[in-house]
Parts: C-alpha cells; sequence; structure tokens
C-alpha cells in the first residue's frame, strides 16, 4: 500500500533516471489529457510531497497520486530505442514518459494531472509539514494535531493536513509503538511528541527499504506488529489481535473514510 515511504522512494529513482534530460516523447492515457505533448521538455526535479508525486517541467507539473494501487517504473532504453518489457499488463498504463535512455511509466495511477506552477501550489497547500520533507516541522504538526482535539488519534494520523505521509498500515503500526488506542482522542494521549516521533522515525528508515518493516527484522520475519494480524497473537503480549474500522463516519466527515485497522488491545491502552 503506497504511502509517504513508498513515494519517496519512487520520486528518488524517477529523479535519478529523468532530472536533467529532455523527454522524446509523452502518452497520456486519461481522456482529460490525451492530446497532452510534453516533448522536448526538460525534466528538472522529481520529488515526493506526502503522498503526492510531483514531477517538474519549467512552468509545468506532472502530478499523480498512486492512490491504493499506483506504483512509478523507470525502465532503461537500448540503444536501438526498442520499447523494454513492462513488468506491469499495459493496458495498466496511465502515463509514459521517455527520455533517450529511459522510460518512465505510471501504472494505476489513482490521480494525474498536468498543472500549472500555480496550479501545483494550489493543489498541494492543504498538506501539512511532510514527515521526509525539508518542512518537517514537529512543533506545526502537534498544533494542527491538538486543532480538533477530539478527533481519534488514528483518524488525526491519517488527516494529510496534519502531517503528510502517513497511511493505513503506519497509523497502525505507530498507535501500537507508543502503546495508545487508535481510537483515543487527541487531547488524551498523553505522549503526543512519541507519536509524532515514531511516525517520522518509521517513515525515515522505511523510505529506501525494499520491504517496508516496522519490527526488528526487514529482511526476514513478520514486516509488522499489528497491521495485517488481526486474530493473530501479539509478539509482545501473546493477546489476540483485533481487527476494526475507524474513520470519520460518525462526524459525518468525507476527510478520512472508514477503514481497517489493527491492534492490541492488551499492549495499546
Amino acid at each position: 500500500m503506497p504511502e509517504g515511504d513508498t513515494v519517496f522512494r519512487q520520486a528518488a529513482a524517477l529523479h535519478a533516471a529523468l532530472a536533467g534530460k529532455v523527454l522524446t516523447a509523452s502518452d497520456f492515457r486519461v481522456p482529460k489529457h490525451a492530446t497532452a505533448d510534453l516533448s522536448g521538455r526538460t525534466v528538472e526535479q522529481v520529488i515526493a510531497r506526502g503522498k503526492h508525486l510531483v514531477m517538474r517541467f519549467g512552468d509545468l507539473t506532472v502530478h499523480s497520486h498512486l492512490k491504493m494501487e499506483g506504483t512509478w517504473h523507470v525502465y532503461p532504453r537500448d540503444a536501438a530505442g526498442a520499447r523494454p518489457r513492462w513488468r506491469r499488463p499495459a493496458h495498466t498504463a496511465r502515463c509514459v514518459l521517455r527520455t533517450q535512455d529511459q522510460e518512465a511509466v505510471g501504472f494505476s495511477l489513482g490521480e494525474l494531472n498536468i498543472l500549472s506552477a500555480a496550479e501545483e501550489q494550489e493543489k498541494l497547500a492543504h498538506l501539512g509539514p511532510d514527515l521526509l520533507g525539508p518542512d518537517w516541522d514537529p512543533a506545526e504538526a502537534t498544533r494542527r494535531l491538538l486543532s480538533v482535539p477530539q478527533r481519534s488519534i488514528g483518524v488525526a494520523l491519517l488527516d494529510q493536513s496534519n502531517l503528510a505521509g502517513v497511511g493505513n498500515v503506519f497509523r497502525s503500526e505507530i498507535c501500537f509503538l507508543a502503546g495508545i488506542l487508535p481510537s483515543r482522542p487527541v487531547a488524551e494521549v498523553a505522549n503526543l511528541a512519541r507519536v509524532i516521533e515514531l511516525s517520522e522515525k518509521l517513515l525515515t528508515v522505511n523510505r529506501l527499504r525494499i520491504r517496508r518493516c516496522t519490527t526488528a527484522n526487514p529482511t526476514s520475519g513478520p514486516p509488522y506488529w499489528v497491521y495485517g494480524r488481526g486474530g493473530k497473537p501479539c509478539m509482545r503480549c501473546g493477546t489476540r489481535l483485533r481487527k476494526s474500522e475507524l474513520g470519520e463516519a460518525e462526524l459525518r466527515k468525507a476527510a478520512v473514510e472508514d477503514r481497517v485497522i489493527y491492534f492490541c488491545p492488551s499492549c495499546q491502552r
């Protein structure tokens, strides 16, 4: 499931492959940009902004959001210019960007836009401090989390206007490692600084890993303490882990939809 660490890693790979190079061809396979042609433009920068991936071409930006299943791949092109063999079905490709020696393909992208610089700024203006970005500010993240004190911490962590990058996997793991139930209101979280510290730490250590891991061993064994382990014993205390749903349906808000969350009823209070 793409979260801030995944987007950061993909942006880094795209930047390494494309930055400073001129597009020889572009192919946008979404209706609103089907006729767009960015060939001849130079890729200036590729960055992650929370869960958003931003590719800048001077006064234009190609913005994408991976949502649940999206991914970007980079394929080297041979000297003859033959199309490389893709690792995903061609019908799932939403964007193809070619340079003389590289081909970047965005598969199953949840969102794809071509924006002006002003539109990019407006599109991303709602985001809070980026856990993996140069603007990371734990004090500002704390202020934003506390701005709606009655919200559950599990819901507040998913709201990208508080801090950008945490998704459904990480929020379960953060709450477990902080020892708090995800349903606890933010105002009642005594160790909120620890929650924020864990958020930054978990995304940072995973930002360049192929296999995301929040437990001790990133190469083998269960990668997560609680996520996806409902009904299994807690690796700390042996209590059977629980699976539930947590969102803002009860508040009639659409900012955070109900999503499955995992927790240990013994370790988390």
